[in-house]
């Protein structure tokens, strides 16, 4: 059996924060913008909106596109660096707003990468028999963490939502057909959030040196990203038993521009069966793959058929694929 996904969705808000605006802001430009990252524009999300409630548009899409109503969902996983609070989880306060039964339902941070985590957590769940049908929602509000001070990072984030409906397919050719993951935490200074956790409490001094703000060493997070990336889509591919040459799209984490060109390059895809949207919205963390993955399917450029390869790179390092026939 395999599981397949029944329905997508995706939310943005609606302020747009562009390059212009950013100039008026920090030392630099649209030009260096562009050059470095491919990022013209990103969104930001209003000051009193939490994840939980940016995340339940893209949610109740995901679950009218399968057809099924809250009801029918039987877990909830939220993949997020930005959740409401500590405790409750996210998902605890989505599965309310949503008006699902009470069922299981729990955050898990994996960086970038985490849709495709919960991709390959629900499956398993499904080929189990645990759940049936599985709400996985990414979202994040990246533009609450920066350092807006901080020319080097402040330019590449911003906040979205994506989610999809995951159940058991009744075709054995359509559903996930391949998956990788993997970590490495001896990088884990790359890209972090120092403060705010057991390892540094908030107090006045965390507060003052900003250190409840993302905090990234881009030089080495390029190169790792670089690897990971690349690594994650050839072990994917190789779980499918899918040569490169018959996949028909690749959607990629949308971090950087260039290290979208380059694992297309690796791959030898041409960029016209790559999903792009860093340039509208910047770097979404968990929810660029969702939200790409769901315009992609709306917009009818996967059609029934078609091979799909999802890969992402994040904080951990953490790093991973999916494989999925439509």
């Amino acid at each position: 059996m395999r599981t397949r996904i029944l329905g997508t969705g995706s939310n943005l808000p609606e302020k747009i924060l562009t390059n212009a605006d950013l100039e008026k802001m920090v030392d630099t430009s649209d030009e260096w913008i562009v050059s470095r990252s491919g990022i013209r524009e990103r969104r930001v999300v209003d000051e009193d909106i939490p994840s939980s409630e940016l995340a339940l548009p893209a949610a109740r899409q995901a679950i009218d596109g399968a057809g099924l109503s809250p009801e029918d969902i039987d877990a909830i996983l939220v993949a997020t660096v930005t959740p409401d609070m500590a405790f409750p989880s996210t998902a605890c306060l989505l599965q309310n707003k949503l008006g699902c039964r009470q069922v299981p339902g729990f955050d898990f941070s994996a960086g970038c990468t985490g849709f495709i985590y919960g991709l390959i957590l629900a499956d398993s769940l499904i080929k189990t028999g645990s759940a049936k049908h599985i709400l996985v929602v990414a979202v994040e509000e990246l533009t609450k963490i920066v350092n807006w001070e901080d020319r080097s990072t402040c330019v590449l984030f911003g906040d979205g939502a994506g989610a999809a409906v995951v159940g058991p397919s009744e075709n054995d050719d359509v559903g996930i057909v391949g998956k990788y993951w993997s970590g490495d935490g001896s990088v884990a200074d790359y890209l972090k959030l120092p403060a705010g956790g057991s390892l540094m409490p908030p107090s006045q001094k965390t507060l003052d040196e900003k250190l409840h703000t993302l905090h990234m060493l881009g030089n080495e997070t390029f190169k790792t990203a670089v690897r990971a990336m690349e690594e994650a889509s050839v072990e994917g591919l190789k779980n499918a038993n899918i040569d490169v040459e018959d996949l028909d799209w690749l959607i990629p984490h949308q971090a950087n521009i260039r290290i979208i060109e380059f694992t297309a390059k690796r791959l030898k895809m041409p960029m016209d069966r790559v999903i792009i949207t860093i340039d509208k919205y910047g770097n979404t963390s968990a929810s660029s793959v969702p939200i790409a993955l769901d315009e992609a399917l709306k917009s009818g450029k996967i059609k029934h058929g078609d091979d799909v390869l999802l890969v992402a790179f994040g904080a951990g390092f953490t790093w991973g694929s999916n494989v999925i026939r439509f």
